[in-house]
């Protein structure tokens, strides 16, 4: 080939970061339609109403008692369809149990911390991608929002994909300084939490959303640590955390895959720590190397003055098939190093969560009506039993002993 014919051909060539950039484009495009498709007329998810039943459940009363408040008048009235089916909002059973609280007989309705309880800021780590994390954080945050809690779910991945699940893509909707970066950052342009917090579609949970900008503290961190100026970083999150602690019960922090500055300042934020862990030799193996690695960095964080106070430390087995023996094997080695530290209830591999996601949905968010009966009793169950055990170590760490 003569040297001026591949000069053009090389001219010709599109370079690679355009190539990428003209995917990544493209696809964020084909995204917002897909949202725009699936949460008309203005693109915003909501949250469905819960039937009688379902209301019941969660407040821990029966339907029938239910059924007295309406046709007494008291509280929330709910809506009524076809064949006198009753259906609430999941602010009505917020202000049913309200009522109930402040006409209770010692039952506690609304298990909002008290006077001496502090704030739970649980932190859901591990360093592979796929242990499910963030389906972890989701559907635990929602689950606890659900019973009642006052809940903020902080997304510090730069991937982003708790936001994406509560109605928000990131390149779209977040705009500059409004992630935590905006309220842990080392110049000027530093906020206060609560402008970076926004209230979700689901009554009782905020959120601090994600994006990109998040590795902009992995970077400016290094230079911070020359300058030695400033509040140390693995305070930074903690502070940011304890300017809105009050208005919160519990707050979950979906950490990155990585163990970088952002994770370090979320464990040293936390009260207690959540490792997700899918139960193949080769996610174990890669769990053993960010153990080590974590016992190490924080023992640095430590010597410097960081605070590591943990109410619980908990593995958490996920996408697990009871019909795998290799994973029941694994699951079973780990109980035996673990013992107690590996929670009683796995989250199940399920065809419903996925099949939610698709839909940018949990499982709390999409009916029943949705799946085959089978399918979804199975999979919530497993999610109830996981998040319930959680809940019942965060009412232990308050002394609750009910």
């Amino acid at each position: 080939m003569a040297t001026g014919d591949k000069a053009r051909l090389e001219r010709a060539k599109p370079k690679v970061t355009d190539v990428i950039a003209g995917d990544g484009n493209s696809l964020s495009h084909e995204l917002l339609a897909l949202r725009q498709s699936l949460f008309p007329p203005i693109s915003q998810k909501s949250l469905r109403t819960f039937s009688s039943g379902e209301a019941a459940k969660l407040i821990g009363v029966a339907d029938g008692y239910l059924r007295q408040l309406s046709l007494g008048g008291k509280g929330p009235q709910p809506d009524t369809g076809i064949g006198g089916r009753r259906s609430y909002t999941l602010e009505q059973i917020n202000e049913l149990r309200r009522l109930l609280d402040e006409g209770g007989k010692g039952k506690r309705y609304l298990p909002k911390r008290g006077i001496g309880e502090h704030c739970q800021v649980l932190a859901t780590v591990n360093f592979k991608g796929g242990s499910g994390k963030t389906t972890t954080s989701a559907h635990l945050a929602q689950y606890l929002a659900l019973r009642g809690y006052r809940v903020l779910a902080v997304d510090l991945d730069p991937q982003a994909s708790l936001t994406a699940l509560h109605g928000y893509q990131p390149e779209f909707d977040i705009e500059a300084n409004s992630t935590l970066y905006g309220a842990i950052r080392y110049d000027a342009e530093r906020r206060p939490t609560e402008e970076v917090v926004r209230k979700t579609y689901f009554p009782g949970l905020d959120l601090i959303p994600g994006n990109l900008e998040l590795m902009e503290f992995e970077h400016d961190t290094p230079r911070a640590l020359a300058d030695a100026a400033g509040e140390a970083f693995f305070g930074r999150i903690a502070t940011a955390l304890g300017a809105v602690a009050d208005r919160y019960d519990i707050i979950v922090l979906d950490c990155p895959p990585q163990l970088g500055f952002l994770t370090l300042g979320a464990l040293c934020a936390a009260t207690a720590m959540l490792v997700t862990v899918h139960p193949q030799m080769l996610d174990v193996m890669s769990m053993c190397q960010f153990l080590l690695m974590a016992a190490d960095l924080l023992s640095v964080v430590q010597g410097a003055g960081g605070e590591l106070d943990y109410d619980f430390l908990r593995y958490v087995v996920t996408r697990y098939e009871p019909s795998d023996g290799p994973q029941t094997q694994m699951l079973a080695f780990m109980r035996s190093l673990f013992r107690e530290r590996v929670l009683t209830n796995t989250m199940l591999k399920s065809t419903a969560i996925s099949d939610a996601g698709l839909t940018k949905q949990t499982l709390y968010e999409i009916g029943r009506e949705n799946f085959t009966r089978s399918t979804y009793d199975r999979a919530i169950e497993s999610l109830d039993a996981v998040n319930g055990e959680i809940e019942t170590l965060i009412e232990h760490a308050w002394g609750r002993t009910s």
